[in-house]
């Protein structure tokens, strides 16, 4: 007898992550959710300050349902407590269609809301910079030197749940292949996107004799996202 598979486990549909535009590539699974957090490392976090919008870039780590953010102390972006917007989207080509009109990106993205707290817990906050560490470069936490008193009273670390989130998915050929422009002498198709990491560069300053850790060496060569 077969056994069942893992429970649905659908993504709550809210006023903020209901699909309402091009809702055929939105996705409520929280596997598409996580898979696009786990593939990108930066992430856009949006926040009003004194009425204005600001948007920051910013590293990341998610950790089950929550996602880890982190920054300077004197970042007003960070202060907590506040409704915030944080979006990932990993692009992985153009769309190149037989009209300009339809023209398109194959993405992944992930927009999460929430009011995100801020981390005090002294071992939540060392475990949540680990996270955000090794979710960029697996294996540096362990081999550099870890954050000391005075640098983690300096960081500002945010969890934010990952229970209402908007997860949207493109792939695939332009949408004009069976439309009256597909007799067009036009070529149409998609161009795809791959990032890959280059070669280790070294620190000019780095002593002779320093190996370039297996961690790192491996990466060489590999997809990002």
């Amino acid at each position: 007898m077969t056994s069942p598979g893992p429970a649905p486990d659908p993504l709550p549909v809210t006023d903020l992550t209901r699909h309402r535009r091009l809702a055929e590539q939105g996705s409520l699974d929280r596997a598409d959710l996580e898979a696009i957090l786990d593939a990108g490392f930066v992430c856009h976090l949006g926040v009003v300050i004194e009425g204005r919008p600001v948007v920051v870039p910013t590293v990341y780590g998610r950790y089950g349902r929550e996602l880890y953010v982190h920054g300077s102390v004197a970042s007003r972006s960070l202060a907590g407590g506040d409704p915030v917007c944080v979006t990932v989207t990993l692009v992985d080509g153009l769309v190149l269609a037989r009209s300009v009109f339809e023209h398109g990106v194959n993405y992944r993205s992930a927009m999460i809301h929430g009011v995100p707290r801020k981390v005090t817990d002294p071992e939540e906050k060392l475990a949540g910079l680990r996270r955000l560490t090794e979710h960029a470069t697996p294996g540096q936490w362990s081999y550099a030197r870890q954050p000391n008193r005075k640098e983690l009273a300096a960081t500002t670390l945010l969890a934010l749940s990952l229970e209402e989130a908007s997860v949207k998915i493109r792939t695939g050929a332009p949408d004009d292949g069976d439309g009256p422009d597909a007799e067009l002498p036009v070529w149409a198709g998609t161009l795809p996107l791959t990032s890959t990491w280059g070669t280790p560069v070294p620190d000019p300053a780095l002593p002779p004799g320093i190996p370039l850790p297996d961690h790192i060496a491996i990466r060489e060569g590999t997809k990002q996202g």
